[in-house]
């Protein structure tokens, strides 16, 4: 199998570790690269900074968080959909804002899927595996 990468973006960190958890628990991911900070974020993907020696492969799929330190996960997001080599990228927004103006926001920017996040455990768990099925496997 190719190696899968998953780009999280997350600055929970115990909303980080169960997804990195339920990803690998259902194999969905051989590579998952952890950003707890928007700008780190924004120079991964970018490959400035430290990241400048990374390899140049684009994740396979991004999961963003809105609420990031330094900068926010719709900056991120218009980012990332602006640049020509990161706008192909499927970025899932799990947020834990359910306004419409968040989510029609994110839509609008081209966001490929929006999901909150569910406040219990059991619904957060299931969310992230099928968001990694989905978008990783069909």
């Amino acid at each position: 199998m190719n190696s899968i990468e998953v780009l999280l973006i997350e600055d929970n960190i115990y909303d980080a570790e169960l997804a990195i958890r339920e990803l690998r628990k259902n194999r969905l991911a051989n590579e998952i690269v952890h950003i707890d900070d928007g700008g780190d974020a924004l120079d991964y993907i970018q490959c400035r900074g430290k990241y400048s020696n990374r390899n140049r492969e684009n994740p396979k799929l991004i999961l963003l968080d809105l609420n990031l330190p330094k900068v926010s996960g719709i900056e991120l997001l218009r980012e990332i959909k602006a640049n020509a080599n990161t706008r192909d990228i499927p970025v899932i927004i799990m947020a834990s804002s359910r306004l419409d103006p968040d989510i029609d926001t994110c839509y609008k920017l081209g966001a490929n899927s929006y999901i909150p996040k569910p406040i219990d455990l059991e619904n957060f768990v299931k969310s992230v595996s099928d968001v990694g099925i989905y978008w990783l496997l069909v």
